[in-house]
This record gives C-alpha cells, sequence and structure tokens, in this order.
C-alpha cells in the first residue's frame, strides 16, 4: 500500500530539516572544513582498520570512481590519509588514517555526539527508543531504494534469483569458497578461517541430513542460485548453542548480487523457520565489528548486539560480537 500524499510530503519536509540542521547546507561538516563526503570518508577508512580499498570506499559511500579519487588525492595531500600496498598482492591499496586523521576523526566523532546529545536532550527519555527504530527504519528502507535503484556502485546480476532449502551437490565448498574470499579482503583471514567454515559446515550438513525434512526439525540450510550458480547462503542450527536457542550461521552473499536484496531474502527465510517453531526462545548469531552492511540489516530485523569481546577463533584478533533476537 502507498502512503498519502500528506503522508510524503511531511516526510520531506522533515528530511529536509534534518539536513539543514545537520550542517549539509554549509561549506563545510562535522565542525571541519572537509565536504560531507570527505568527513564520511574519513570515518569508514578508520572503521576500515587499515584494510579498505578505495573500490570498496566508493561503494559504501556509493560515489562514482573518479570521485572517490579526486576525494582521495585531497585527503592524501591535505596529510590525513595515507595509502599502502597490500602485503599479497601489491595493486591493491590499503587506505588508513594517519596520525593527523586520526585526531579530525576524534573531533568529528566528538561534533556528532554534542549533536545528537543536545537533540536528544530535548526530549523525554521514554521516545529515545522511538527515535531510534524510527531513523534506523527510514535510513534501511532508502538504501532498499538505492539499491533497486542499481546506482553506480551496484551491479547486481539481471538474471533472476531463485531460493532453494537443503544439500545439494558442491554447496560446502561453494559456501566455503564465498566466506574465504569475502572475509580475506575484508578482515584479513586466511588458512585458519576457511577451514573452521569448511568442517564446521561439512557437519551440519551430515546433521541436516540426518533429520531429513522433518516438520519439526530444528536445522534448516538455504542457499540463492543464479543461473545454476550459488550466490549466497545462510543456515540455522538448532543444536550446538544449547535448548531453545536458534544459531543463525553461514550468512554470506557473492558480491556479484550485494545490494540486490538477496541478503534480506536469505535472513528472512531463516528467520521464518525459526518463528514457526516453538522449541526456539531466541536467535542468536556471532559476527565482528566493522561488518557495518551486515549489522544494519540484523538490527532491521529485530536483532540486538548483547556482547562484545576481544577473540582470535578466525586467525585474526578481532572484537567479536554476539546479536540476539528474541521471539516475537
Amino acid at each position: 500500500m502507498q502512503p498519502q500524499a500528506d503522508f510524503i510530503e511531511d516526510v520531506r519536509s522533515a528530511s529536509r530539516s534534518m539536513v539543514r540542521a545537520l550542517g549539509f547546507m554549509g561549506g563545510d561538516f562535522a565542525g571541519t572544513d572537509l565536504s560531507p563526503s570527505a568527513v564520511h570518508a574519513l570515518i569508514e577508512i578508520e572503521q576500515g582498520g587499515g584494510r579498505l580499498s578505495a573500490r570498496e570506499l566508493g561503494e559504501r559511500l556509493r560515489l562514482e570512481k573518479s570521485s572517490v579519487s579526486r576525494m582521495l588525492r585531497k585527503l592524501v595531500g591535505a596529510g590525513h590519509v595515507r595509502e599502502g600496498a597490500a602485503a599479497d598482492d601489491a595493486r591493491v591499496k590499503w587506505l588508513a588514517l594517519t596520525a593527523l586523521g586520526q585526531r579530525c576523526v576524534a573531533s568529528i566523532h566528538a561534533f556528532a555526539r554534542a549533536q545528537v546529545t543536545g537533540a536528544m536532550a530535548r526530549l523525554p527519555p521514554q521516545q529515545y527508543r522511538t527515535v531510534l527504530e524510527g531513523v534506523r527504519l527510514y535510513a534501511d528502507a532508502l538504501e532498499r531504494a538505492g539499491d533497486a535503484g542499481a546506482g553506480p556502485a551496484v551491479s547486481p546480476s539481471a538474471a533472476p534469483v531463485t531460493l532453494h532449502s537443503g544439500y545439494r551437490a558442491g554447496l560446502i565448498g561453494r559456501i566455503t569458497g564465498m566466506h574465504a574470499l569475502y572475509y580475506a579482503r575484508e578482515a584479513g583471514f586466511g588458512l585458519r578461517f576457511e577451514a573452521v567454515v569448511a568442517c564446521g559446515l561439512a557437519d551440519f550438513c551430515g546433521r541436516l541430513h540426518a533429520h531429513g525434512d522433518a516438520p519439526h526439525a530444528l536445522h534448516g540450510l538455504w542457499w540463492a542460485e543464479v543461473q545454476g550458480r550459488i550466490v549466497g547462503s545462510v543456515a540455522i542450527d538448532g543444536e550446538d548453542l544449547g535448548p531453545g536457542i536458534a544459531h543463525l550461521r553461514w550468512f554470506i552473499v557473492d558480491d556479484g548480487v550485494r545490494g540486490a536484496g538477496v541478503g534480506r531474502r536469505l535472513l528472512q527465510a531463516a528467520l521464518d523457520f525459526v518463528d514457526r517453531r516453538d522449541a526456539f526462545r531466541e536467535t542468536q548469531l556471532w559476527t565482528f565489528s566493522g561488518l557495518h552492511a551486515a549489522r544494519r540489516l540484523y538490527e532491521a530485523h529485530g536483532f540486538a548486539c548483547v556482547e562484545e569481546r576481544p577473540g582470535d577463533q578466525w586467525g585474526r584478533r578481532v572484537l567479536e560480537q554476539r546479536f540476539v533476537r528474541p521471539r516475537p
């Protein structure tokens, strides 16, 4: 159902007010003399932890390659950003903040926190959650609309994507490969991570096969396919975290269809499976800090981060995060 015209105009008016209040109309932004795109670039580079390429930065900011190149030249020239060759591929340049860039980002965070604190102080505490949920929902809807428009940084496959469940030949290798390649690029994980994924997935598929298609089975595996090629996966393991807990595992989408809504469809299929079973009181997943798009997707589906702790189970020390979604 489409919203009424009056509602649309009210949302547009509120959006314009936010843009003006946040300083997007001025010549500088966030208490700096930088453009809004440069400020967002510095934040993304900081969160990338020294393993973000110019191409990935452009994808996150939805900017053309030429625009990103010009902006980076200015940031490097100003001493905010430095480039370094990747150890395993000299053609890839990792972006990192210099000491000056780190100080600049710290002041940006302080400015933004003061803006939010000052605005929220004018509201009663019982409205805080309403504001947060509303902003998240609106931002998520805007992002989906942008993905559907196939902007310059998103080129999902034009072929139809179909979802399937259960095991098929080659599934373990393909899911493991997607994980290995993505997390090697995003987090620097290597052999140990790939081995953990492969062994865990093989064990799970054995348990999945043993239960078959029983109507009350506590395991499920879904995969997305384009023209015979597996391009995404997700699983629910109802055993390994104990009674009443559904463990969401092996959630991955191939680069070629990222931004086309495939991840949402997979995640929803898994959560629908959980919600149909009274045996589950909650769903949990483990991830690590820095995967911002995935976190937004989890939070949009009712997950909240309840625990953070340093860990190296995947071969490199990261800030591990546990997300929980209570049964609706």
